[in-house]
């Protein structure tokens, strides 16, 4: 009498459900960063009035190069250094007294790549956010504005500003020292979760590539 051999011995439909699983988590991870791929200044939140170590991250999702760069500073915000990047050459923007207005970033950035520019700043002692506006340049002379509303197809940028924590030793001693508080200062987010998910697409198609192989007549 043959004996039927039961699906999940073989492991066939439950590594194939299995993976079909995977692949879906995987993608649902993957939307938000992809949606998300447009010009940002991080961190996302800081504190009324510190000193802040930001960065403006530029990602290139186009099939041609990104070549220039401009971000323009909100008035209440007091620029106090840059960053140099290799590779790019660097135009600070300033308004009549002097005061810096914005800065313009020249360079070659590839497909599929990114880049970040770090600066320094003091943020307002009130107010509840900060725009920031900035200009995406792609070779050929495309121009994309990253102006827009917070949920609009090319929103700016937007720092939420909290109330800062109680002064103390350590708190004076940062602000005696910018450069130091703007080091020990998170610089944004993670390449992280973008690297989980792609590998966890990876390891499900080739986990259903293995379950199809697998799966087939039933010997007696």
């Amino acid at each position: 009498m043959p004996i039927l051999s039961s699906p999940s011995r073989h492991g066939g439909a439950p590594r194939g459900t299995l993976a079909v699983v995977a692949l879906a988590i995987a993608f649902t991870l993957l939307m938000p960063l992809v949606a998300n791929a447009h010009v940002t200044v991080w961190p996302k939140s800081t504190a009324h009035g510190s000193y802040e170590r930001y960065v403006v991250r530029v990602p290139n999702e186009k099939d041609v190069a990104t070549t220039r760069v401009e971000i323009r500073f909100p008035a209440d915000v007091r620029i106090s250094s840059f960053l140099d990047v290799a590779g790019w050459k660097l135009e600070v923007l300033t308004d009549s007294a002097g005061k810096i207005t914005g800065a313009v970033w020249t360079g070659n950035l590839p497909p599929k790549r990114f880049v970040e520019f770090p600066f320094v700043a003091v943020n307002p002692k009130e107010g509840e956010r900060v725009v920031w506006p900035a200009f995406q340049t792609y070779a050929g002379g495309q121009v994309v504005e990253w102006t827009g509303p917070e949920g609009s197809k090319s929103p700016a940028s937007v720092t939420t500003l909290t109330a800062r924590p109680a002064t103390t030793a350590a708190a004076a001693a940062d602000s005696a020292h910018p450069a130091a508080a703007a080091t020990a200062s998170s610089g944004g987010g993670s390449s992280v979760p973008l690297y989980t998910s792609l590998a966890a697409i990876a390891l499900a198609l080739v986990s259903l590539g293995l379950s199809l192989r697998r799966t087939g007549p039933e010997r007696a």
